[in-house]
C-alpha cells in the first residue's frame, strides 16, 4: 500500500480530571527481547474469551485439529470464534478454571498438542486492501476471531462498523499502556511497529476516519521512535504519533480521547457518538495479520513480571497456554512470591491458582511480592476526606457511590453514574481508610446487571401473559360471534310447509306423522299387534305419543337418495 507522506505537526494536549503519578516498574521486563514461548503439551481454550455470546463448539472429543482451524463458531452479532493455537487432538470439552474475577470454571476445549505445529489451510492473503469491499474486510476480521486486546475484548468486527449514520472523524490508537509493570504493548511497538502501522491503515480505511492519532506515554521513547519511523516509512497520511505525559490512567479510552482531542464521551455513551473510534496497538497488529496473511488470533505478547518471578520478561505465547507453563519459562517462582495477579496492580485481579490458561485479553502476569501487593488490613470507617474525588479520572463522587453501594441502594448509586466508573483503582489507592472502593463498585454493577436481567425477564413474562390473555379473549369472541351468526341464520330459515318453525316441535310432528302412517298401513292390511288389540283408543294415543317422542330424540341422517327414503318409509 502506498500513502502520501504525512507532514510533521505538533499536537496540542489537554488534561483530564484526576489521575495519579505512580512508579511504573517497567524496566524489569524490557531488558531483553521478546521470545516465543515453548509449545505446551495441553492447550485450554475457553469458549468465551470476548464480550458477548459464548462461541459454539465445532469439534468433539477425538477430533484431530490443525493450527489456525476454527474450533468454535460465533453466535450472534456480538461474539467471536475460537481457533486451535496448534495442531493436535481434542481430548474433551469441559469446565476448567479460567482467568476471571469470580474464580468460577467455564467451558473449555482441551487440545493435546502433537508437537508438529501444523497449520491448516489459511485464507488467501489480501494484497491490495484498498480494492476490497469494507464488508469483506470486516468478515475477514470476524472470522479471525479478533477482539480488543487492551483488556475489554470487545469483538473488533463490530467496533469497526459504526454505521453510515455515525460518521467517524478520528481514529485513536492506544499505545499509552499506563498501568504499572505492563510492557507488552511497549515491546510490540518496538519490535513490530511496521505491522502495527499496517493494521492502523486498515482500521482507518474501515472507519473512514479523516485523521489518526497514536497516543504513547513519554516513558516509552524507543516505542515512540519506532512508531514514528514506521508511519514515515509507510507514508500514512494525516497520522500523528503523539507523545503524552505519563499519568495513570491515561490509557483509559475516555481519558486518552480527552487528552488528544479535548472531547468528552457522553455519560453512558461510546466514542462513536462523538465521531471517534479507539483501538489498542495489539488489536491493530492482529488486524494486519488477519488481512495481510490470513492468520487468526491465536497468539499475543504477554508480560511476566514482579518480584515473585525469577526472570521478568515478555513472551509471545499461544492462546490457551496454561499459566503454570509460562511461569516455568520465566525462571519459576521466587521465595518472595505472594500473589498471582492477571493484569497490573491497579486494575488486575488475583488468580486462585496457575492452572488457568492465557486468553486473548490477557496482557500481564504479575507475580507480586509482599512489598508489591501488601495486605492492606481491615478497612477503617470513611473519614470523608474527599481524596477519592480528587483523583477520580471520570470526575465522579466515589464517596457517595460507596455509601449507596454499601447500603445496596442500587437505584441511587446509578444516579451517581456508577457505570461511568472505569475501575481504575485510583480512589482505593489514595483512601487513608484502606476501603476497597472498587470492589463495592464492581459489586453494585454486577447486582445492577442482575436486577436489570430479572426486570427484563419479568417484563418478557408479563408481555407473554398479556398476549395469551388477548389471544384467548379474541378466540372466545370469535366463537361467540360464530354461534350468534348460526342462530341468526336458523331464525331466518323459512319453516317447511305443514311443519313448525321450532326444530324440536317439527321433529315430534314428523314422528307422529310416521306413526300414524304406520298404523294406517296396518289397518288397511287388517293387521293389529297382539299387545294392542285390547287397548282403548286413549291408551293407544298415549303409546303413539311416546313412540313419537322416542323417534324425535333419535339422531337422524338424511337419506342418501329418493330410493333409500322410500324404503325407509315402507319399512316404518
Amino acid at each position: 500500500m502506498h500513502y502520501p507522506s504525512a507532514p510533521r505537526t505538533t499536537h496540542r494536549l489537554h488534561r483530564f480530571h484526576g489521575g495519579l503519578h505512580l512508579p511504573d516498574n517497567k524496566a524489569q521486563s524490557t531488558g531483553r527481547p521478546v521470545r516465543r514461548a515453548l509449545l505446551p503439551e495441553l492447550l485450554i481454550l475457553p469458549l468465551q474469551q470476548h464480550i458477548g455470546a459464548i462461541a459454539k463448539p465445532l469439534v468433539s472429543a477425538g477430533d484431530p485439529v490443525l493450527k489456525g482451524q476454527m474450533i468454535a463458531a460465533p453466535q450472534g452479532l456480538i461474539s467471536a470464534p475460537v481457533h486451535a493455537a496448534s495442531s493436535g487432538v481434542v481430548i474433551g470439552i469441559e469446565d476448567r478454571p479460567v482467568p476471571h474475577p469470580s474464580g468460577l470454571p467455564a467451558p473449555c476445549i482441551l487440545i493435546r498438542t502433537d508437537g508438529e505445529d501444523r497449520w491448516c489451510e489459511l485464507p488467501e492473503p489480501i494484497g491490495d486492501v484498498n480494492a476490497l469491499n469494507p464488508d469483506t474486510l470486516r468478515a475477514r476480521i470476524r472470522d479471525a476471531g479478533i477482539v480488543g486486546m487492551g483488556g475489554a475484548a470487545f469483538p473488533t468486527s463490530v467496533k469497526v462498523n459504526p454505521g453510515r449514520e455515525q460518521p467517524i472523524n478520528t481514529l485513536v490508537i492506544n499505545g499509552a499502556e499506563c498501568e504499572p509493570y505492563i510492557t507488552c504493548d511497549d515491546m510490540l511497538m518496538r519490535e513490530k511497529a511496521d505491522r502495527v502501522v499496517a493494521g492502523v491503515a486498515i482500521l482507518r480505511q474501515l472507519v473512514e476516519a479523516d485523521e489518526c492519532l497514536i497516543g504513547i506515554e513519554d516513558n516509552k521513547p524507543d516505542a515512540i521512535a519506532a512508531m514514528t519511523q514506521a508511519v514515515r516509512d509507510i507514508g500514512l497520511d494525516q497520522t500523528t504519533v503523539v507523545t503524552i505525559p505519563t499519568l495513570y490512567p491515561s490509557g483509559g479510552e475516555k481519558q486518552l480521547i480527552k487528552m488528544l482531542t479535548n472531547l468528552e464521551v457522553p455519560s453512558g455513551g461510546i466514542p462513536a457518538q462523538i465521531g471517534i473510534v479507539c483501538h489498542n496497538v495489539g488489536t491493530a497488529a492482529a488486524v494486519a495479520d488477519a488481512v495481510l496473511e490470513g492468520k487468526p488470533l491465536i497468539s499475543r505478547y504477554l508480560t511476566l513480571t514482579g518480584l515473585g518471578v525469577a526472570e521478568p520478561c515478555n513472551l509471545e505465547v499461544l492462546v490457551g497456554t496454561p499459566i503454570k507453563d509460562l511461569i516455568g519459562q520465566a525462571g519459576g517462582y521466587t521465595y518472595a512470591a505472594s500473589r498471582l495477579i492477571l493484569g497490573g496492580p491497579m486494575m488486575g485481579f488475583a488468580l486462585q491458582d496457575d492452572q488457568a490458561p492465557v486468553t486473548k485479553g490477557s496482557n500481564c502476569l504479575l507475580v507480586a511480592g509482599t512489598e508489591e501487593a501488601p495486605d492492606p488490613g481491615p478497612a477503617a470507617p470513611c473519614i470523608r476526606c474527599g481524596e477519592c474525588a480528587k483523583v477520580c479520572p471520570a470526575n465522579l463522587l466515589p464517596q457517595q457511590m460507596y455509601w449507596y453501594a454499601r447500603a445496596k441502594d442500587l437505584e441511587k448509586v446509578q444516579e451517581y453514574n456508577l457505570f461511568d466508573c472505569i475501575e481504575c483503582g485510583c480512589c482505593s489507592h489514595v483512601c487513608p481508610s484502606r476501603i476497597p472502593l472498587v470492589q463495592y463498585y464492581r459489586y453494585a454493577k454486577q447486582e445492577s446487571w442482575a436486577l436489570d436481567q430479572e426486570k427484563q425477564k419479568s417484563e418478557h413474562a408479563r408481555r407473554r401473559h398479556e398476549a395469551r390473555q388477548e389471544r384467548l379473549a379474541r378466540l372466545e369472541a370469535e366463537k361467540k360471534a360464530r354461534l350468534k351468526k348460526k342462530k341468526a341464520a336458523l331464525k331466518k330459515r323459512p319453516a317447511a310447509a305443514g311443519t313448525s318453525a321450532d326444530p324440536k316441535k317439527a321433529a315430534i310432528e314428523a314422528a307422529l306423522k310416521r306413526a300414524a302412517e304406520k298404523k294406517a298401513r296396518l289397518a288397511e292390511q287388517g293387521v293389529m299387534p297382539e299387545n294392542t288389540r285390547q287397548l282403548t283408543e286413549a291408551q293407544q294415543r298415549q303409546i303413539d305419543a311416546a313412540d313419537a317422542r322416542r323417534e324425535a330424540t333419535r339422531p337422524s341422517q338424511p337419506p342418501a337418495d329418493a330410493a333409500t327414503a322410500e324404503t325407509e318409509r315402507q319399512d316404518g
